[in-house]
Parts: C-alpha cells; sequence; structure tokens
C-alpha cells in the first residue's frame, strides 16, 4: 500500500443516527488520495457494525475498535496510526464538502508557512437544515489575536501537516477544550490559516453536549487561556502537572468562583441560543431551567435575569401561560430595568404595526 497524502481521523461514540452521511461525505470526495482511520470509542449501539460494513466496501477505511476511553485517546490513538503527510479531522455528525481536502490540499502546497489550515461551516440542524454560515478569521495575525479570547478554528475542518502535531505531541486531556490547546501551543510556532469557502456543515443538535460536559468544557477553555497567557509571560505551563481541572484548580491559579460560574452561565445561555435556532426548543428549555436550579451564587444579575426570561419566552411557546409569567416576574424582580427594555421593545411593534 503507498503512503497517501491525507490521513483523516475520526472519533465515534454512539454516533449511529448522523455516522453514515459523516463517512459517506468522506469517502466520495473529489480528492481521493486517503485513507480514512475511524476509532470505535467503545459504543454501545450500531455504530460498529456501521463502520464494518462501510470498512467492507472500501479499502481506506481503516477502523479499530477499542474499549471507551474518551474523545483524547481516541484521537491521539487515531493519529499515531495515521501515515498521510496531512492529518485531517471529521467528526461523526458532520458532513464534508465534496472538494473540503482538495481546496485544503491544494492551499497546503501552495502556502508552505502554514501549519494548521481550517475553514467556514454552514450550520445546519439535525435534519440537515440550514441555520445559516459562520466563518472564523482568515489571517494568520487575525486567528492569533482571536484565540486569546475564544476558540477560533473549527475542529472538524482542521487539515494540519504531520510534523506539527509531532511537535506539539499531540492532543492534551482538557476535556472540551482539547482542540482550543493545541491551537494555542501551536500558534507559538506554526502560521494558522481558515479557508474562506465553506468546507463542512456542522451539526447542531441535542445529544452535542451535557450540562455536565459543558461544565467541564468552560474549566478546560479558562485552563488552557490562562495556560497560554504564562506561556507568553513566559513562565512555566501549569498544565504540564494538572491531572484534572477542577473549580479548585482555577481558583489556584486567581480564577475566582464567581468568574468561574460567570463563564458558565454565559456559555449555557448561547448553547441555548443555538438549540432554539436548529428547533430544539425543548431541549434548550430544560437546560435553562436546569441551570437556574443549579449554583448561580456570584453570577452578575442581568445574566440571570436574562435566563429568566429566556425561560419565560419558551413557556410562552408552549402555552404555559402561568408558568410563563412567573418566570417573567422573576426576571424583573432580578433586574427591574428590564421594565423598560420590554416596554421599549413593545413600542417598537406596536409603532410597526400602525405603520403597516
Amino acid at each position: 500500500m503507498t503512503t497517501p497524502t491525507v490521513s483523516v481521523v475520526m472519533s465515534v461514540f454512539n454516533g449511529e443516527r448522523f455516522l453514515p452521511e459523516a463517512i459517506v461525505s468522506i469517502l466520495d470526495q473529489r480528492f481521493k488520495d486517503f485513507e480514512f482511520i475511524i476509532i470505535d470509542d467503545g459504543s454501545t449501539d450500531r455504530s460498529a457494525s456501521i463502520l464494518d460494513s462501510y470498512q467492507n466496501s472500501d479499502s481506506r477505511l481503516r477502523v479499530f475498535h477499542e474499549q471507551h476511553a474518551g474523545l483524547v485517546n481516541s484521537l491521539n490513538r487515531g493519529c499515531a496510526l495515521a501515515q498521510g503527510k496531512y492529518l485531517g479531522r471529521m467528526d461523526a455528525d458532520d458532513v464534508a464538502s465534496i472538494d473540503r481536502l482538495a481546496l485544503q490540499v491544494d492551499y497546503l502546497e501552495l502556502h508552505k508557512e502554514i501549519g494548521v489550515l481550517g475553514g467556514t461551516v454552514e450550520w445546519i440542524d439535525a435534519d440537515g437544515k440550514s441555520l445559516g454560515t459562520y466563518p472564523y478569521p482568515f489571517e494568520d495575525a487575525e486567528i492569533k489575536t482571536e484565540l486569546l479570547r475564544r476558540c477560533a478554528m473549527w475542529h472538524p475542518t482542521i487539515l494540519l501537516r504531520r510534523e506539527v502535531l509531532a511537535w506539539a505531541g499531540g492532543y492534551r486531556h482538557i476535556v472540551g477544550a482539547e482542540d482550543y490547546d493545541l491551537w494555542l501551543r501551536v500558534a507559538r510556532q506554526f502560521q494558522l490559516a481558515n479557508l474562506e469557502t465553506v468546507i463542512l456543515k456542522y451539526r447542531i443538535h441535542p445529544q452535542q453536549v451535557s450540562m455536565h460536559l459543558k461544565m467541564k468544557q468552560v474549566l478546560g477553555t479558562i485552563a488552557v487561556q490562562v495556560a497560554a497567557q504564562r506561556r507568553m509571560e513566559g513562565l512555566p505551563d501549569p498544565l504540564d502537572n494538572v491531572k484534572e481541572i477542577t473549580p479548585e484548580t482555577l481558583v489556584a491559579w486567581g480564577i475566582s468562583l464567581s468568574e468561574q460560574r460567570n463563564e458558565f452561565v454565559s456559555e449555557c445561555r448561547r448553547w441555548s441560543r443555538l438549540m432554539c435556532m436548529a428547533g430544539e426548543y425543548t431541549t434548550a428549555l430544560k437546560a435553562d431551567q436546569e441551570v437556574l436550579k443549579g449554583c448561580v451564587e456570584g453570577v452578575e444579575r442581568w445574566q440571570i435575569a436574562d435566563l429568566h426570561l429566556t425561560v419565560a419566552q419558551l413557556l410562552w411557546r408552549e402555552g404555559r401561560v402561568l408558568s410563563s409569567a412567573t418566570y417573567l416576574a422573576r426576571a424583573l424582580l432580578t433586574r427591574p430595568l428590564l421594565i423598560g427594555h420590554l416596554l421599549k421593545r413593545s413600542l417598537k411593534g406596536t409603532l410597526h404595526n400602525s405603520q403597516a
């Protein structure tokens, strides 16, 4: 077997619902010189049999069934097995455009200075309906500036040079932020870029993340940002000696519990908006109510009020008028300034209707 130009790596854990579409979108690429390595991370649904059926029909697909060890272990295992000059990422619930690999390989061949290449994504819902196009910055300097405050590369769009991952030593065990951590680390040594072209349909659906994992994600995000800042200051990387990131870990690094909780609530509000955008209103409602029932001590009042208001709107949508009114009252009691905001919005609607 000749060495492929590209190795695409995917990890799957109980992904049967969207898995066939994700696999086919890679196998049908216009660019043909690739291998597709899929790690079955101990799936208990039909994922394993789906993977085996595709492997039997296409020699480029290499499936490895493993005990459940988590995403980071699976990615590092898949990358270690990869033989390609370039390493690509793919998730089991997304859909790659037919010319994704061709565009990315051409770009990296022409731009030897770029170590990691991502691209623009189109968000879709569970049924594949478009929710809009969402690009990140395209140029190296802009991406690196953006990375200081948020992840600025879509993980499942990535194609990177093998030597870049070798230099970084692979993914580190930072739940929910392993990719963000990797880009922050390699940005010190390599240039980054994102294609302006849409190369992936990124699916928004309720099974993506739980509230428990969301908290770990937020802790991980804060941790990699602190670590990046320490490295910029010439200090040791605090993540080199940490096995698990906990709230207490971050407190020891100077990040208060209040700051952590505010970031968590902010991320939950963002995720709730995504669920609503995808038409998953019940999921958004349950998630927001779960956050409000949890510990919101130290969270800014405007964030708590916004959550109450969102829940009120979602309950109203379900026709639960009394419950909606209760949450609306809580929102107004938490932040009385909302009264003026709501009246202003209502007045604008009245004027618009009268003019129409």
